[in-house]
């Protein structure tokens, strides 16, 4: 199994970045949050995992060993998969998650986009003495966007999470015009999810 990768970044997208390592580019899926805090030909370390399926091998990166401890928790529970594991932490901190599992907060759950009431009971069933303590780690520090391409990365990241290009579209120009100083791009992500999930 694969737990960590460091390299130089040599592509950076939107939930997915190629780090080099030993001259190999190794395609990486990870959270936009965590792609957007990678910047082209800097140094990387990614705590990671491997998905073994009959017709593919996918490497899943986070930028810490909890984002994907929790990743992989996820999954343990039936239906939920990769996709849905890490559209859950697109919307969510690891803290945040695990405080509605333990918590019984069906209704932050449902903000992911795949998790339905009857998903997200189950998730808390199987889950509400498993996810351990809640930690005080607050959220970590992601560079702001190049100016003026933040919304665009935004809806795209949207996109790919299962919403319409309009829904996104929508959500993004909504949060833009509510709160014009955020510039961020996993702060404005964070704003259009919340706004997706009403």
């Amino acid at each position: 199994m694969i737990a960590t990768l460091r390299g130089t970044v040599l592509h950076v997208g939107l939930d997915q970045v190629v780090v080099e390592v030993g001259g190999v580019g190794l395609l990486t899926h990870t959270t936009p949050g965590t792609a957007a805090s990678l910047r082209t030909g800097g140094e990387a370390t990614l705590s990671t995992t491997l998905v073994v399926r009959e017709d593919a091998l996918t490497l899943y990166g986070f930028g810490s060993t909890e984002e994907r401890d929790l990743f992989e928790l996820v999954q343990t529970v039936s239906g939920v998969g990769p996709r849905i594991a890490l559209a859950m932490l697109a919307v969510a901190t690891p803290d945040q998650i695990r405080a509605a599992i333990a918590g019984g907060d069906v209704a932050a759950l449902v903000k992911t986009p795949g998790i339905g009431k009857k998903g997200a009971e189950r998730i808390v069933l199987e889950l509400k003495d498993k996810v351990g303590p809640i930690t005080a780690t607050g959220e970590r520090d992601v560079p702001a966007a190049p100016a003026g391409g933040g919304h665009d990365q935004v809806s795209e990241a949207l996109i790919g999470l299962g919403w319409s290009a309009k829904q996104a579209d929508d959500a993004v120009a909504k949060v833009a015009s509510a709160a014009p100083e955020v510039t961020e791009v996993s702060a404005l992500l964070r704003a259009a999810l919340r706004e997706l999930g009403r």
